[in-house]
C-alpha cells in the first residue's frame, strides 16, 4: 500500500511540470482528483489481492468515473454511473478539447475540453506509474511515463523548465524510489549505510519488529536524492545551454536558447497562432512612414526545412553590425540594376510585449536608430540583442527597398545564383506527391520568376485552397495533406508549402514571421495581433529576397494580407499596345489593391546613391580551434581551482610570520606580542601540515611536535640547519600547547622555509609539481566540505511523518 500512495504522490507531482502550459487554475484540481480515484482503486487492488493485470483495469474504471462525475454527470445514471448518453458527452468534450489544443498557443485558457484532456492524461500516467512501481516493482521504470508530463512543456515552450516545479517533480520520483527500496529491504534484513551515522546507545531497548529496520536506507535515501536535485538544479546554471525542439509542429518551428549571451528565441508559430486566436485584437506596435504606404515587417526569417518544419540558423552579430555603427550590411543579393525607393520608417513596440529580443522591421533595412546593443545578422538582415528587449522601443529604420519589374525578373534567370545551398535543401524523404504537384504547376513557366508566378497563383486562386484556423494536428505527412488532400490552413501553411514548392523548381527560399501593414489610423498605421504572418521569401539574382503572398488575401484575420505588385501575373497585351517598360528603371506607381487610399507621395526622398553589392562583412563566427582553445583554457582554470587556493592559504599564512619582534615596554604590549607569537605558531603549524601533506609524509596522529621532528630528521637525513630548524618549530609548538608562559617567540619564516626545501628535495619532481598543480591538502579540505554538506542531510532524519511507538505510548 506504501507503494501506492507513492506512485500517486509521484504522478501528481510531476504535473506540477504541466502549469505554464495553462492560464487557469481548474486543471490542477481535476488532476488531483483524478490521480486519487487511481489511488484509491490501487489500495483497494491492494486490499483485495488482485493479480497485477487487473490493477490498471480497475484504475481505468475509477478514473473514467470520477471525469463522468466531473464533466457529465447530467447524462450519467445517479450523476456517477456512466451511460451512454455520458460517454458519448465525454468523447464530444475530447474533441473539443483536441480543437482548442491546436487553436491556442501557451498558456491556453483552461476550457472543459482541455481540462478533461489534461486530467485524463495525468490519469494514464498514474494508472502507468502504478502498474510498474507497486504492481511489476519496477519502480526505476515508472520514471518514463512520469518523464512523458515534462516532455510536452519542454518541447512546446521554448522558456526552460522552471526549477520549483522540477524540484517538486523530482522529490516525487525519489520518495517512490526511496518507498520501493524500503519494500524490498524490509523483506531481506538490515539496512547497509553507504555512510556513518550517529552512536546508537546500545543500552536503549528495543521492541521487537517483524521487518527489519529500515531508517537507515531512508536516510541514505535522503542524503542521495537531495545531493542528485541540488546538483540537477545548480549544474545546469554553469553549463552551456540546448535548443528547445518541437517535436509538436508542422511549416515552421522556432529555435531558442537561453540567457545570458545567447539569443532568447520564442516558438514564432506557436506565439503567430496564438495571437491568431485571440478574442480581442490588441495593438502591438504603431508605425509611420515617409510615403505613408503599408509594410509587411518581418521579425524572423527560417531557413531550414527537415521534412516537417522550417527553423532558423542561429543568428550571428560581428560588432561592427551593431545597429549603432552606422549602414547595416548590405542586403545580400541586390545589385544596382533595380529602381530603389528610400523610405523611412519610425515605428513603437508596445509596452505589452514580452520575450522579444528581435525588432520587427521592413526589409530590407539599410540602418536603424535604436538605443541599445542591437546588432543585424549578416544572411538575413535579422537585427537582434542579447541584452535588450524590444517592448517599449521606439526607434526609426531606413530602408532601400528594390521595385523590380517582371522583365527585370524574368532576366535574373541569365545570372548565376550566389545564394547559400540551404536554402534549395529539401529532405530525401520528401512524399513524392509534392515534387509532381511542383512540376504540374508550373510546367509552363519559363524562368523562375514565372514559376513562382504560378505557385503563388496557385494557392490564392486556381488551387482551391481555403483559410481556416482549425488545423488538426501535425504529423510526417501534414505537408501532403495540406497540399494534395485538406487544402486548408492559415499562412503558416501557406508560407511552408510555397517555400518548399519553390525550393522543389530550384527558386532559393525561406519564411518569414511577422506582421502585415495593419490598419490606417490617423497619419499612422496601427499593426494588432491579428495582424501576425507568416510569408515566403524568394531569391532572384541581381534583385535579392523578395516577399511573396500566397495566403488568400480576403481571409479573414488577414484582411490587411496583400499581394506584392511584382508578383501579379502580366496582362494580356492589348492590340494596339507598342511600349515596353524598360528593364530596371521604371516602376509602376498604381494603388495597393487592398489599400486604395495608400498612393506613392509626390514628395518621395530621392535615392542617396547606388547601392554597393560589395562583399558582406565578415562573420563573426568562431574558428573550431578557438572554441577549443576556449574550452581548454575554461578546463584548465577550474583544474586549477585547488591551486590558486594552496596559494591563497600559504600567502595568508606567510604574511602572518613576517612581523619583527620588538622589546615590550609594558604588560598590554607584552600580551600583543604573546598573542601575535602564537598566531605565527599556529600558522606554521598549519603550513607544515599541508606541506607534508601535499609531499605525502603525512604527520601521524600519535606524534608529538618533538617526535615528528626526530622522525624527519632521521627518515630524510636533514643537515644541520635543517634540522636545527625543525627542532625550532617543534619546541614552539610546545611551549604554546603545553606552557603556562610561553613567552616571546620569534618569526619562524626562515625556519618554515628551510624545512620545505629540505622536504622538496627529498621527493621526485612529479610530486613537487602535483602538490603546486593539485595540492592532496587543499583536495582534502574540499572533500570535508563535501562530507559536511552531506553530514547536513542528516537533519532529515529528524522529520517524522509518523509518531513512534515511544510517542504514541506517552
Amino acid at each position: 500500500m506504501r507503494l501506492t500512495i507513492a506512485s500517486g504522490a509521484a504522478s501528481f507531482a510531476a504535473a506540477f511540470l504541466l502549469y505554464p502550459l495553462f492560464s487557469g487554475g481548474s486543471w490542477f484540481w481535476t488532476s488531483l482528483g483524478a490521480v486519487l480515484s487511481v489511488v484509491a482503486a490501487g489500495l483497494l487492488s491492494s486490499r483485495l489481492s488482485l493479480p497485477a493485470w487487473a490493477a490498471p483495469l480497475v484504475g481505468l474504471a475509477a478514473a473514467w468515473i470520477f471525469l463522468t462525475v466531473s464533466f457529465a454527470s447530467g447524462k450519467a445514471w445517479a450523476l456517477v454511473v456512466p451511460t451512454k448518453d455520458s460517454v458519448a458527452e465525454l468523447i464530444r468534450l475530447l474533441g473539443v478539447g483536441w480543437a482548442d489544443i491546436q487553436r491556442f498557443a501557451a498558456p491556453v485558457p483552461d476550457t472543459e475540453g482541455i481540462t478533461l484532456l489534461t486530467a485524463g492524461g495525468v490519469a494514464l500516467i498514474a494508472i502507468a506509474v502504478d502498474l510498474l512501481a507497486a504492481r511489476l516493482r519496477r519502480a526505476a521504470l515508472a520514471g518514463l511515463p512520469l518523464l512523458a508530463l515534462a516532455t510536452v512543456p519542454a518541447t512546446i515552450l521554448a522558456d526552460p523548465i522552471s526549477w520549483p516545479a522540477f524540484i517538486i517533480a523530482s522529490l516525487g520520483f525519489i520518495g517512490l524510489l526511496i518507498s520501493d527500496g524500503r519494500e524490498r529491504i524490509g523483506h531481506w534484513g538490515r539496512a547497509v549505510l553507504v555512510r556513518r551515522t550517529r552512536a546508537v546507545n546500545l543500552s536503549q531497548e528495543r521492541t521487537p519488529r517483524d521487518t527489519a529496520d529500515t531508517s537507515g536506507l531512508r536516510l541514505s535515501g535522503k542524503r542521495i536524492g537531495f545531493a542528485a536535485i541540488l546538483l540537477a538544479v545548480l549544474l545546469p546554471a554553469a553549463l552551456p545551454t540546448m535548443e528547445p525542439v518541437s517535436f509538436f509542429t508542422f511549416g515552421v518551428g522556432g529555435r531558442g536558447s537561453g540567457p545570458g549571451n545567447s539569443i532568447s528565441i520564442p516558438n514564432p508559430i506557436a506565439n503567430l497562432k496564438g495571437q491568431l486566436q485571440l478574442p480581442q485584437r490588441r495593438v502591438v506596435l504603431t508605425y509611420s512612414n515617409s510615403d505613408n504606404r503599408p509594410r509587411y515587417l518581418r521579425i524572423y526569417a527560417l531557413d531550414t526545412f527537415d521534412g516537417q518544419q522550417f527553423g532558423m540558423t542561429q543568428p550571428k552579430g560581428a560588432p561592427q553590425n551593431r545597429t549603432e555603427n552606422g549602414p547595416l550590411p548590405d542586403p545580400p543579393g541586390l545589385g544596382p540594376r533595380p529602381k530603389i525607393r528610400d523610405v523611412r520608417t519610425n515605428i513603437r513596440i508596445s509596452d505589452e510585449i514580452a520575450k522579444l529580443q528581435f525588432l520587427p522591421l521592413p526589409y530590407p533595412p539599410r540602418q536603424i536608430d535604436i538605443d541599445g546593443d542591437w546588432r543585424a545578422d549578416v544572411d538575413t538582415l535579422m537585427v537582434f540583442s542579447t541584452r535588450e528587449e524590444a517592448a517599449g522601443a521606439e526607434y526609426e529604420v531606413r530602408t532601400t527597398e528594390p521595385e523590380p519589374t517582371a522583365d527585370l525578373l524574368d532576366a535574373t534567370d541569365s545570372l548565376p545564383s550566389e545564394a547559400d545551398d540551404r536554402f534549395l535543401a529539401l529532405p530525401e524523404n520528401l512524399p513524392p506527391g509534392i515534387r509532381e504537384l511542383a512540376d504540374e504547376v508550373t510546367a509552363e513557366a519559363r524562368t523562375r520568376y514565372e514559376a513562382a508566378v504560378m505557385l503563388q497563383k496557385f494557392f490564392t486562386t486556381d488551387g482551391g485552397f481555403i483559410y481556416s484556423l482549425e488545423t488538426q494536428g501535425h504529423s510526417n505527412s501534414a505537408l501532403a495533406d495540406f497540399l494534395l488532400r485538406s487544402r486548408a490552413g492559415y499562412c503558416e501553411q501557406f508560407a511552408a508549402s510555397m517555400a518548399v514548392l519553390a525550393r522543389l523548381v530550384g527558386i532559393p527560399s525561406r519564411v518569414a514571421i511577422g506582421y502585415t501593414g495593419g490598419t490606417k489610423v490617423g497619419d499612422h498605421w496601427e499593426v494588432g495581433t491579428n495582424d501576425s504572418h507568416s510569408w515566403p521569401e524568394l531569391y532572384f539574382e541581381g534583385v535579392g529576397w523578395l516577399p511573396f503572398e500566397p495566403t488568400p488575401a480576403c481571409a479573414a484575420g488577414q484582411g490587411s494580407a496583400r499581394v506584392p505588385e511584382y508578383s501579379q501575373p502580366r496582362p494580356e497585351p492589348s492590340t494596339g499596345s507598342t511600349s515596353e517598360p524598360s528593364t530596371g528603371t521604371t516602376s509602376s506607381e498604381a494603388d495597393e489593391p487592398q489599400n486604395p487610399q495608400a498612393r506613392r507621395n509626390t514628395r518621395e526622398l530621392d535615392r542617396e546613391g547606388t547601392v554597393a553589392t560589395g562583399t558582406t562583412p565578415p562573420d563573426d563566427s568562431m574558428p573550431l580551434a578557438a572554441k577549443i582553445g576556449i574550452g581548454a583554457g575554461a578546463l584548465l582554470l577550474v583544474l586549477l581551482i585547488p591551486a590558486g587556493l594552496r596559494l591563497i592559504s600559504r600567502n595568508r599564512r606567510v604574511r602572518r610570520l613576517t612581523w619583527k619582534v620588538s622589546q615590550p615596554s609594558d604588560e598590554l604590549t607584552a600580551r600583543m606580542v604573546t598573542r601575535r607569537g602564537q598566531a605565527t605558531v599556529a600558522a606554521v603549524w598549519a603550513e607544515l601540515d599541508d606541506v607534508l601533506y601535499d609531499y605525502g609524509m603525512a604527520r601521524l596522529p600519535s606524534e608529538t611536535p618533538r617526535a615528528l621532528a626526530r622522525r624527519l630528521t632521521e627518515q630524510y637525513e636533514f643537515d644541520a640547519e635543517s634540522a636545527a630548524a625543525m627542532a625550532a618549530i617543534a619546541q614552539s609548538v610546545e611551549r604554546v600547547l603545553f606552557a603556562r608562559d610561553p613567552g616571546r617567540i620569534a618569526p619562524m619564516g626562515k625556519e618554515l622555509r628551510r624545512v620545505r626545501l629540505a622536504l622538496a628535495a627529498t621527493v621526485s619532481r612529479g610530486r613537487r609539481v602535483r602538490a603546486v598543480l593539485l595540492p592532496p591538502s587543499t583536495l582534502r579540505r574540499m572533500r570535508q566540505v563535501g562530507e559536511r554538506l552531506l553530514d547536513g542531510f542528516d537533519l532529515l532524519e529528524t522529520i517524522r511523518l509518523r509518531r513512534t511507538s515511544a510517542q504514541r505510548g506517552a
